[in-house]
């Protein structure tokens, strides 16, 4: 027992014993004692960036984690019909902050990298360890960040992989490197933001101005990009890079009727919709569809880039065709397929919560106007509370299955 206390004292040493120092003729450039003069930086400036960027990450991770949860749901989950506008909001605000988290960042990034350059580079096995854990997290937070924006501009080139996959996965990896960068750093940022500093007069920016700089450059994104989610605010989104006005019949436009491959499916004479159920099928072409029963909805269309734009759709709601094939709308759950043959959001499925609500449509009509093929012409689904990529375009079949 005590030569195995001594062995894992030994191991302790090793691990916080500080290494053989590198030459110093290798203290150069921004290596040397003087290299990074300001008075600026601080644990202070540090510590007070840190904590915002800590709430905007947080915010991010949990609303993005909502809409993965959404689009594809575990066995637990359930999303509601109501509010109408919910995911609209969180989506809205998981782009916004995002966006804002960019000269946060930035600002944090430029207040700590000089630690790159103190000397030693590593003082021992447990120091080394650390300043990986910290390019894990710079890494990682630098992803989500330029992804992000690389996404909502819908620029997918620079990045060879499914974004949505990786963007959800690399986000679990940097909020674990950030609670062990807390855990490791708190001690620290409680003691600089507990004391007082005195400025220096001699420095050119004040970390007050600092400061305010970068909250106000984090305002002017926002104020410059919301304009995509808050409509009275859309006259002032000169940076937002959809415009929720402008596209066929009002209403941008993700993937069009060419690029999906369906332009003749959907112009077929021959076209129906198939509504299957347990023991019954029903097959409507356009003229049965719209014999049946129309209701008109208002429901915005809100897509994971951010943007959101509102409608008035009107068609046939989903628990009525439900019905038609002996099911109780209140116990169903649809699947909904797209004329499209191929696509990871050619089918998306509906749960009960859905199913029953009186709002949740499969529209025919857009404005008033038939559906513009760019908006699923001959029918798509229409439902409240649903990311737009789970609103189905061109729409072809509904398999109803009887909830437990």
């Amino acid at each position: 027992m005590t030569g195995r206390r001594t062995a894992l004292r030994r191991l302790a040493g090793r691990w916080s014993a500080p290494l053989p120092a590198p030459p110093g003729a290798l203290r150069r450039g921004p290596l040397r004692p003087d290299g990074f003069p300001s008075r600026l930086r601080s644990t202070r400036l540090t510590s007070q960036l840190g904590v915002a960027l800590g709430v905007a990450f947080a915010v991010c991770f949990l609303t993005g984690l909502l809409s993965h949860l959404i689009q594809h749901p575990p066995g637990w989950f359930r999303w509601p019909a109501r509010p109408v506008g919910l995911y609209r909001f969180t989506q809205g605000l998981h782009v916004a902050t995002g966006l804002a988290t960019v000269p946060l960042l930035g600002a944090k990034l430029w207040s700590v990298y000089h630690h790159l350059f103190r000397w030693p580079p590593i003082r021992s096995i447990a120091h080394a360890v650390e300043r990986a854990s910290v390019a894990v997290l710079v890494a990682a937070a630098l992803f989500q960040v330029i992804g992000g924006i690389l996404n909502i501009a819908r620029w997918y080139a620079p990045m060879p992989f499914f974004f949505t996959a990786g963007h959800y996965w690399v986000g679990w990896l940097a909020v674990g490197a950030l609670l062990v960068h807390i855990g490791v750093q708190l001690p620290a940022v409680r003691g600089a933001l507990g004391r007082s500093v005195v400025e220096s007069s001699q420095e050119r920016l004040s970390r007050r101005g600092l400061l305010g700089g970068v909250a106000a450059a984090a305002g002017l994104i926002t104020l410059t990009t919301v304009g995509q989610t808050v409509r009275p605010l859309s006259g002032l989104a000169v940076l937002a890079p959809r415009r929720p006005d402008v596209g066929p019949q009002g209403l941008p436009v993700n993937k069009t009727a060419h690029r999906a491959g369906v332009r003749a499916l959907a112009r077929d004479p021959a076209y129906r919709l198939v509504v299957t159920g347990p023991g019954m099928r029903t097959d409507l072409d356009l003229a049965a569809l719209r014999a049946l029963p129309q209701h008109t909805a208002e429901l915005p269309i809100a897509c994971v880039e951010g943007w959101s734009a509102t409608g008035q759709w009107t068609g046939v709601r989903l628990r009525d065709l439900v019905a038609l094939v002996g099911v109780d709308p209140d116990r169903a759950t649809v699947l909904v397929e797209s004329l499209e043959t191929a696509g990871r959001y050619r089918t998306s499925t509906v749960g009960p919560a859905h199913v029953a609500d009186p709002l949740t449509l499969i529209a025919l009509q857009l404005g008033g106007e038939p559906l513009h093929p760019d908006h699923g012409y001959p029918a798509r689904l229409i439902a409240p509370n649903r990311p737009g990529v789970l609103q189905t375009k061109w729409v072809g079949r509904l398999t109803v299955r009887e909830s437990s």
